[in-house]
């Protein structure tokens, strides 16, 4: 089975601005998220979804794809992330024409997490 990994990064939080590339014991929470994914070995490849550029550089550097950028309507405070999945598995699909079989959220707001959960 084809299982890809997206981790959803958008640039534009108010909250806790830049969030997803702080910091946390030595590694940014993207970072965490794409090892995380990276090495569970059911997960074929890793994808990141993202409306800036700063964050698709730095995915790249961490062995994640982002083969498509995050349009700016759904990287808002409001958007669900539901339709950013939608969007995730579309682009993929139009792109190399099919969708992976299975997909998986990682969530970089939850570095905590191991390969085996």
């Amino acid at each position: 089975m084809k299982y890809v990994a997206f981790v959803f990064a958008r640039g534009g939080s108010k909250g806790v601005p830049s969030k997803n590339l702080r910091v946390v014991a030595g590694k940014s929470l993207l970072q965490r998220a794409i090892e995380t994914a990276l090495a569970t070995p059911e997960i074929n490849r890793v994808i990141v979804s993202t409306d800036s550029d700063e964050i698709a550089r730095a995915a790249v550097e961490h062995g994640a794809e982002v083969p498509f950028m995050r349009p700016a309507e759904l990287a808002t405070d409001e958007s669900p992330e539901i339709l950013s999945w939608r969007h995730a598995l579309r682009e993929l699909e139009t792109l190399e024409g099919e969708a992976p079989e299975a997909m998986v959220s990682i969530p970089t707001t939850a570095p905590l997490r191991i390969p085996e959960d």
